[in-house]
């Protein structure tokens, strides 16, 4: 008896044994489906870490408008705050931030500088009465065409010549020049000193939209002489990885805002606080086609600053980046003594400034086949 007996119980043992361990199979793949499926509804709706009302109270706006504009920036471009279900602070929410960073400015005339892909596009600021300084530019310099081997095109940024400012009625004579050499980008703003920075962001977006494939960009003042031929042969000289993050130019460290009234550059404490970042003197810089387009990606990013070439410096720091110096950009000209040699002038990229009288002069000088220089 006692055979038959004790094999029931180990059978029974066993199956006792096996729904124990089906259960528990059930017990884990239900635990498994349960944190799967939690996460993806996570994946589905992520859920941002807020910060305490605590760091909220901490966080002090600026006194200075421009400063405080960049802060409001940073809010809104913080990736924290672009989720759906955060809100940011009170102060930030009365205002969008694009007033003061994407002007709407409509276009009078637009260039066909860019019909065929430009290896160097020169983008030349210059003011509706200055049809002498274009002339010259386009005869010597800015000729547009093939140079060297490479296609250059030429655009001149022109705002509107505003009667408030006591300027004659220059319509026609513009429409007149624009219809001859088809190289004139007109917008409808009062054009200023201080909203040169207007003019800088409106031809990024022009630059974007209409000249993307230009391969480098000179971007400069109508009273300056630029070597067209040695700009050509640095950019001819550079490694692929250098071009593609070019930004060269007579660089200007360790300056601030000027508070002086009396300077053409002031700027008040109720503006801006703080030092400037590295930017280079707005006579002429170089950069590449690529990193404009960056410039253009990241202009919204940064208030407007009234002065265009500090603004351009504020755009390439928010980047990670910052202009090069170059010795053979002379923004602040260069000694009398070296004024009439020609060498120098075939030596260097840019001086600034010079007469549209004088810019013909020199660009005769280096274009001397006879002329010999060590």
């Amino acid at each position: 008896m006692s055979g038959p007996r004790s094999g029931a119980m180990q059978r029974g043992k066993k199956v006792r044994i096996l729904g124990l361990m089906v259960m528990l199979h059930l017990f884990v793949f239900v635990v498994l489906e349960v944190l799967w499926g939690g996460g993806r509804e996570k994946r589905r709706q992520p859920k941002v870490v807020v910060p305490s009302g605590r760091f909220w109270r901490a966080f002090v706006p600026s006194a200075a408008y421009w400063n405080r504009e960049q802060q409001k920036l940073d809010l809104l471009h913080n990736p924290i705050l672009k989720a759906e279900n955060v809100s940011a602070i009170d102060w930030f929410n009365a205002t969008t931030g694009r007033g003061s960073c994407e002007p709407d400015v409509g276009v009078r005339a637009q260039p066909r500088a860019c019909e065929k892909k430009p290896f160097l596009l020169l983008a030349i600021k210059s003011l509706a009465p200055h049809f002498d300084r274009r002339q010259a530019i386009r005869q010597t310099w800015g000729r547009a065409g093939r140079l060297a081997n490479r296609t250059v095109a030429t655009v001149f940024l022109l705002g509107d010549a505003a009667r408030s400012d006591h300027f004659p009625d220059l319509r026609d004579l513009l429409r007149r020049e624009s219809s001859a050499h088809r190289d004139l980008l007109i917008w409808d703003y009062r054009d200023t000193f201080f909203n040169l920075t207007v003019k800088e962001v409106l031809f990024l977006d022009w630059l974007e939209r209409r000249c993307r494939d230009a391969s480098f960009v000179f971007k400069g003042d109508d009273d300056v002489f630029v070597n067209t031929r040695r700009v050509l042969d640095f950019l001819e000289g550079l490694s692929p990885a250098r071009a593609e993050s070019l930004f060269v130019g007579d660089v200007i460290t360790n300056a601030g805002p000027h508070r002086d009234r009396k300077v053409k550059y002031f700027v008040p404490e109720s503006v801006f606080v703080g030092q400037y970042p590295p930017y280079a003197g707005g006579g002429g810089y170089l950069y590449s086609g690529e990193l404009a387009l960056r410039l253009r990606s990241v202009s919204p990013e940064v208030p407007l600053y009234p002065i265009d070439d500090v603004y351009t410096g504020m755009c390439l720091r928010k980047l990670g980046l910052a202009p090069e110096r170059h010795k053979g950009f002379r923004t602040f000209g260069i000694q009398e003594k070296y004024r009439d040699n020609a060498c120098v002038y075939h030596s260097l990229m840019l001086v600034h400034r010079r007469t549209p009288q004088q810019i013909i002069e020199i660009w005769s000088w280096i274009s001397n086949p006879t002329l010999k220089c060590k």
